[in-house]
């Protein structure tokens, strides 16, 4: 038996909203069945919504995502879908560390101006 799970056991689980599981809907990423205005959701559905998480958690667009998911579905398929993600997966880890590059020279350069304030309040003979 199939088992189906509401748009309200789902934002349970998950803890989000119901606007981003129709927002997920409406950019092709779900496909839930419908009976009357209730949205049905497969366990394949359940599936995607958690990966497609897991990604947003880590970085990725629904561009990206939305890319991962249709590389599955076309040939080469999984191995397809695999190449890809590991691809996308080494341009955000490069991403990343460009940007902790940039933030310990930001804070590099902070400590520096702090110090030459310092410096320059202690030759005014101001306290701090």
């Amino acid at each position: 038996m199939n088992k189906y799970y509401t748009i309200t056991e789902l934002t349970r689980e998950f803890g989000i909203s119901t606007r981003t599981l129709r927002f997920y809907e409406d950019e092709g990423l779900i496909h839930p069945e419908r009976r009357g205005r209730t949205r049905l959701f497969r366990a394949a559905d359940r599936r995607l919504i958690q990966e497609i998480l897991r990604g947003r958690r880590i970085g990725f667009s629904i561009a990206e995502i939305r890319e991962i998911i249709q590389v599955y579905k076309d040939p080469p398929g999984e191995m397809g879908q695999l190449r890809l993600l590991m691809k996308r997966v080494d341009e955000k880890r490069e991403d990343l560390r460009q940007k902790r590059k940039d933030i310990e020279e930001t804070l590099t350069e902070l400590d520096h101006i702090e110090e030459s304030c310092l410096t320059r309040l202690a030759e005014l003979g101001v306290g701090t």
